[in-house]
């Protein structure tokens, strides 16, 4: 089949963008045809692969129907359209409804954002997206209940399909931790994009509580500031950050990696972990792509609430705070650090689970609801499933 990818696309470092040059990989794999639509930010200039056939200025509104004409105009099947309120111009990412209301060629809805409680704005651009798309594809099934009963998309279109988790080549831990000269001490982890939003602080506090029980303990939060948050503001919350390790005394305990990794290295920091955290405050995060990195690689983890995590650690796979509480965080990571136990069940719990979500299997997925819904369109088989 030749498909179509809308979204942002590396070298942009975006989470967005990763998950699309995962996506494209593993369905060509599949011996799928791939070009991808681009969305680049605004001042920026990339360097794109081949696969990106089309460019996008996010905020030139004339770039979404003039990259929709394109497609009609070309050899495509369907397109798959990575929506993300944040990755299109306009407010709330409206110029996305120009794209659409230009295609004549299907197209699915991939939701890498789906609000329990949206504004009006947002409420209606997924809405109309949800209306118009062949399938409507998210990554959970709490978001594919509030996809019907918020956003009132038919339960016949909605599809719910894991994150994708690269297959990381295990390594073992303690030579890892030598590797890069923390040998012995026990490791607490966080990854992803810097930011407001993202509980770091909550983190920082919770490893202060353990310091006194655990005197080499090591928090590693690796990962730079997002790119548009850079942009608007500089590095006004790392610093924040900085000055609060400073404040807490744990200059030994605290350790940042301000770098966009590379895969083989989020494989190296996660497989030297020992606890994996993720503390965001916001109670409504329909998917976190980090949470998910560190499930494939089956790691023992500790999370506050929010819907993504309550989701994939049910069932003894994690253990998930009753709040976005330092004190109750700390509680959590000492239960995991002193009971190998404990740590080894989870590890291996939430490594069962990330064997079902790598990259290979989840675009299978993709590959078998594309065919059902051309098949579909063209009169011969099934009716869509929930």
């Amino acid at each position: 089949m030749n498909l179509a990818i809308l979204s942002t696309y590396p070298p942009r470092e975006c989470g967005i963008a990763s998950f699309a040059k995962d996506l494209r990989d593993n369905l060509t794999l599949w011996g799928q045809n791939v070009k991808i639509l681009a969305i680049t930010d605004n001042g920026s200039s990339y360097t794109y692969p081949p696969e990106v056939v089309f460019e996008l200025h996010e905020e030139n509104k004339v770039d979404f129907t003039a990259s929709a004409e394109y497609v009609n105009s070309s050899y495509t099947d369907i397109v798959l359209l990575e929506h993300e309120y944040g990755i299109f111009g306009g407010c709330d990412g409206s110029y996305v409804l120009d794209f659409v209301a230009h295609l004549k060629k299907p197209f699915i809805l991939n939701t890498h954002t789906v609000l329990s409680q949206p504004s009006v704005s947002q409420k209606s651009i997924l809405m109309k997206l949800g209306q118009r798309a062949a399938a409507v594809i998210c990554m959970t099934r709490r978001s594919a209940e509030l996809l019907h009963e918020v956003y009132k998309i038919p339960l016949n279109k909605i599809y719910v399909v894991p994150h994708g988790v690269p297959v990381f080549r295990e390594k073992p831990r303690e030579r890892l931790k030598e590797a890069y000269g923390i040998a012995g001490r026990p490791v607490v982890t966080t990854f992803g994009f810097i930011g407001p939003g993202k509980g770091i602080e909550i983190g920082i506090k919770a490893i202060a509580m353990l310091k006194a029980k655990y005197p080499d303990i090591l928090y590693l939060i690796v990962g730079e500031t997002h790119p548009k948050l850079k942009k608007r503001e500089g590095e006004v919350y790392r610093e924040s950050l900085e000055k609060l390790v400073e404040d807490l005394k744990l200059h030994d305990n605290v350790r940042f990696i301000n770098k966009f990794l590379t895969l083989e290295e989020i494989g190296d920091y996660l497989y030297m972990t020992d606890v994996y955290l993720t503390p965001y405050p916001g109670r409504h995060q329909a998917v976190s792509g980090t949470l998910s990195y560190a499930i494939g690689c089956g790691r023992a983890i500790v999370s506050t609430p929010y819907d993504y995590s309550l989701e994939v650690l049910a069932n003894g796979r994690g253990l998930v705070a009753s709040q976005a509480d330092s004190e109750e965080l700390a509680y959590l990571i000492d239960r995991i650090l002193k009971d190998p136990v404990l740590k080894s069940q989870l590890e291996k719990k939430a490594a069962k689970l990330g064997k079902t979500m790598t990259w290979p299997q989840v675009a299978k997925s993709y590959v078998e609801i594309i065919e059902e819904i051309l098949q579909n369109r063209r009169g011969k088989a099934l009716p869509l499933k929930g």
